[in-house]
């Protein structure tokens, strides 16, 4: 089965010569001229990778096609490719995988993407599988009475240490409402 990739794209020179070098190398391709458009793509096909540009019909264009990406049910692996490059936490925190810049060699786009698509496919994978219960859950929930009584002493110890803060604070508020009270009372005398 061929590999599905969306490529969002407002510059239809990259987005067709990307097109063509992604067929070539056995990729089933997808394109977007805009933001709009590859939202769209996004709820209507099912991918295994987006690529968008970042700036299109605006400025938030490439985030909003990335956000849409994170959120269609199918999880695309989803790279930012730009010409300008931003930090590593901003296109993190947008949501993306990999930032790739253009332009750049074929043969290194190839092999990022295939890198992205592996390492996306391996963390797919783990996330499907059901976790096994660790061992010292079960022994817990065997022993629910000793579990209790740890919890209860634990929270007594709680209650212990916070008493004392308790009564600071208690303390700390009766001396600020009696320093409160004094410049009224001096004023009542005169």
């Amino acid at each position: 089965m061929k590999r599905r990739i969306l490529l969002v794209d407002d510059e239809v020179a990259i987005l067709l010569t990307l097109k063509a070098v992604l067929e070539a190398n056995g990729f089933d391709v997808d394109t977007a001229a805009s933001g709009r458009e590859g939202r769209s793509k996004l709820r209507n096909h099912e991918y295994h990778m987006v690529i968008t540009d970042m700036r299109m019909e605006s400025d938030a264009a490439g985030a909003e096609v990335i956000s849409a990406a994170r959120n269609a049910s199918y999880h695309p692996a989803v790279a930012l490719l730009t010409s300008f490059p931003i930090a590593e936490e901003d296109w993190e925190m947008l949501g993306a995988d990999k930032m790739l810049i253009k332009p750049t060699h074929t043969r290194i786009l190839l092999q990022q993407i295939e890198k992205l698509l592996a390492a996306h496919e391996a963390n797919l994978a783990i996330w499907s599988t059901p976790a096994p219960a660790p061992a010292a859950t079960t022994e817990l929930a065997k022993s629910k009475p000793a579990a209790k009584k740890a919890v209860a002493k634990k929270s007594a110890a709680k209650k212990k240490l916070s008493a004392p803060i308790r009564k600071k604070t208690v303390a700390k508020k009766a001396v600020a409402s009696k320093a409160r009270a004094k410049p009224a009372s001096k004023a009542a005398k005169r």
